[in-house]
């Protein structure tokens, strides 16, 4: 696996109160992955990126849903997420990213 193809992998981290409380109770992260990203490309990412050791990877596919508003029809688009377990002591801080405020970018 090449870095290149590994810092695709990441798409973002899915922040929800489920996501929340398995950070804290069990020491495991929910990212959204790319949707032909495999579990040995997750845990190789993370590593990567974060510098952490993986201990496990589960990854699920929520599949696109079609809604109606009145008589419109719409789709909700469906994505890949991983839910990565971190060995113990270790831990990923997603709010140690700065933004410069000239630039628009992160730091």
């Amino acid at each position: 696996m090449n870095k290149e193809r590994l810092m695709n992998v990441l798409i973002q981290p899915h922040v929800s109160e489920k996501s929340a409380n398995a950070a804290e109770k069990v020491n495991q992260y929910v990212f959204r992955v790319a949707g032909n990203a495999t579990k040995g490309e997750v845990k190789a990412a993370v590593e990567l990126m974060f510098e952490v050791k993986v201990e496990d990877v589960n990854v699920l596919n929520r599949p696109d849903k079609t809604r109606r508003f009145r008589n419109i029809a719409g789709k909700r688009s469906g994505f890949k997420k991983a839910y990565v377990r971190l060995a113990s002591g270790q831990s990923i801080d997603f709010t140690d990213v700065r933004s410069d405020a000239r630039s628009g970018t992160a730091k």
